[in-house]
């Protein structure tokens, strides 16, 4: 995965809570492969390996494309995916078709999102854990959601101190003061 210098997804901060945020994302192209993994040591270890040679030159012009941050995760009950965020300068059709076809080019729609953060290496686990505080943080505050809990990991598996992980789902914009 990416190290400091990597180019992080862009978003704005809505709402900073001691517990969670809101944030707002644009629109971002990523690389995807969808799994039938339903867990994430499963999908980490499936996922990650495929889309890192599409972007080290495993694609049709053989070539590298800089590694982002964060890695998305989205572990569902009967399908889960592995996304990698390509960098802001390039266009849906600006990339080079990937050699291994699971893979897909898709643009994400601009979305508001809840976040929770936690450091340290991520597991099962530790991401369901958040992934119910979070749920309660909404759940009590009267925030709707909808879709599956993403979780987003930001560090290279080497990386032992100052790891970032952050468990999300999108949310409805209405109800929120939110300034656009």
């Amino acid at each position: 995965m990416a190290t400091n210098k990597s180019e992080t997804q862009a978003y704005r901060v809505i709402l900073t809570d001691k517990e969670f945020e809101i944030r707002y994302y644009t629109a971002a192209i990523i690389a995807r492969i969808n799994s039938t993994s339903r867990s994430y040591k499963d999908l980490g270890n499936s996922g990650f390996s495929k889309l890192a040679k599409y972007i080290f030159g495993g694609n049709s012009e053989k070539k590298q494309i800089a590694m982002t941050t964060p890695v998305h995760m989205e572990i569902g009950d009967s399908t889960s995916s592995m996304s990698f965020v390509m960098p802001s300068t390039f266009k849906k059709d600006d990339l080079p078709t990937p050699n291994n076809s699971e893979i897909n080019i898709q643009e994400l729609a601009p979305e508001y999102v809840a976040v929770i953060r936690f450091n340290g290496f991520a597991s099962a686990t530790r991401i369901n854990n958040h992934k119910a505080k979070l749920e309660k943080i909404l759940q009590e505050r009267g925030i709707s959601y909808y879709g599956n809990f993403r979780f987003f990991g930001y560090n290279p598996p080497f990386q032992l101190f100052g790891r970032r992980n952050e468990v999300i789902v999108a949310i409805n914009e209405s109800g929120l003061s939110i300034n656009k």
